[in-house]
């Protein structure tokens, strides 16, 4: 961060805006438009999020570490007390569909916050002239 580790007042930490999806400028509860996709820009502040670039990144980290996860947990729960398939379906399915949608709010609003908050941007050449 610029000028050592302070937050602008009115900046929430980054996680907290990662886990509530607040904006990273003005603390308001208007990050996501969707489950996982970012609004265009902040209705209380009017931070434009499109020129941040988060990408897709998590997305595939996450998805390999909760299913890994969650594989452990199912395997575990089957050896304890082998309960039929339906249960696994009942049980497994919804759970790993709110936990990689939960996970990538997380993990999208961390990376979101975490550049405005240190000011990050697209690398640039500098020209530096015949001398």
């Amino acid at each position: 961060m610029p000028e050592g580790d302070t937050i602008a007042k009115g900046q929430p930490p980054v996680w907290r805006a990662a886990l509530s999806g607040l904006c990273p400028e003005c603390g308001a509860p208007a990050l996501f438009d969707g489950p996982v996709r970012f609004r265009d820009r902040c209705a209380a502040c009017g931070l434009d999020y499109s020129r941040y670039n988060v990408g897709d990144g998590p997305a595939a980290f996450l998805t390999l570490i909760i299913g890994a996860l969650l594989i452990v947990l199912a395997l575990a729960l089957d050896f304890a007390v082998e309960p039929p398939l339906w249960v696994h379906v009942l049980l497994w399915v919804p759970l790993t569909a709110a936990a990689v949608v939960y996970g990538l709010r997380v993990a999208k609003g961390a990376l979101i916050a975490s550049e405005h908050q240190r000011q990050a941007a697209e690398g640039r050449q500098v020209d530096q002239g015949d001398d």
